[in-house]
């Protein structure tokens, strides 16, 4: 197994990692359906506690998989592009 394949192992272990809860899942699917979000706006489609949602939101921060900005002191997110193109493209390879 060649380094480049190694590193490629690691990383679409980490954006799986970070995909496997459903409530991630949900996130980033509804992100990618709407564009951008607020933190209350995301935190209304999921049936969870607004600080269970904070700590799925940082996990899939972390992973690269959504960006965050900050808008009239309210937390906006979107989907990182490059991050789930990585995803689709190291998906594609199995």
């Amino acid at each position: 197994m060649s380094r480049a394949n190694d590193d490629e192992d690691i990383d679409l272990a980490a954006l799986c990692k970070a995909l496997g809860h459903p409530a991630r899942v949900t996130i980033v699917r509804y992100l990618a359906e709407q564009g951008t979000c607020i933190f209350g706006d995301l935190s209304e489609q999921l049936p969870l506690a607004p600080s269970t949602v904070s700590q799925h939101v940082t996990i899939l921060k972390e992973a690269g998989l959504i960006h965050a900005s900050a808008k009239e002191q309210r937390m906006c997110y979107c989907v990182n592009p490059d991050r789930m193109g990585l995803l689709k493209r190291l998906i594609k390879l199995l």
